[in-house]
């Protein structure tokens, strides 16, 4: 992505048809290596993605350049949503930002691997901090190993929403993932 065709970032509620097919298509080109490198499922199937394409509780971010999508995340307040989270957790957690509906679940964000990723991605970023500032709310979000250490995901992020407002980032849980091989 060249500096000549900056991010345009827009905020859609529901995707559908052709555009949603061309969207997973980008979304497995982010994600399908992540099948290898985490314990826990990282790929969305294909009627998960749609459903949530269609659903207008969840916020499509979609970044575009040159008049084609390179980059997209969802972002929902509504954390029945999103299956592998228990929305109790966050409520008990939080509870004032529950009462103030004010708690969200980023659920994935991905660029395109063409794309310049950390400019992308911090454009996608600073799109949805807007709405977290604005409601000042807490955003939840959960990064495979892989990701985390492999790629800093997480300091990339940390460091560019200390750039884009005041906020704490900090480690709710983890889930490890554990073999036994028999001899």
């Amino acid at each position: 992505m060249s500096d000549l065709h900056p991010l345009e970032v827009t905020i859609e509620t529901t995707i559908g048809g052709e555009h949603a097919e061309d969207f997973y298509r980008l979304y497995l080109d982010a994600f399908a290596p992540l099948r290898t490198k985490a314990a826990a499922r990282q790929v969305l199937h294909r009627d998960e993605f749609m459903e949530d394409m269609e659903d207008p509780r969840v916020f499509k971010y979609v970044g575009w350049s040159s008049g084609r999508p390179i980059a997209l995340a969802t972002m929902t307040s509504h954390l029945e949503t999103v299956p592998w989270i228990s929305p109790e957790y966050f409520r008990v957690r939080y509870p004032e930002h529950a009462e103030r509906g004010a708690i969200y679940y980023l659920g994935f964000t991905l660029v395109h691997p063409s794309s310049d990723t950390p400019r992308a991605l911090d454009q996608m970023i600073a799109a949805g901090v807007r709405r977290l500032v604005e409601a000042r709310a807490i955003c939840a979000f959960d990064v495979c190993a892989y990701n985390d250490v492999g790629r800093q995901f997480t300091a990339r992020v940390t460091q560019t929403l200390h750039r884009l407002a005041d906020v704490t980032v900090a480690r709710l849980d983890s889930q490890r993932y554990y073999g036994a091989t028999f001899h």
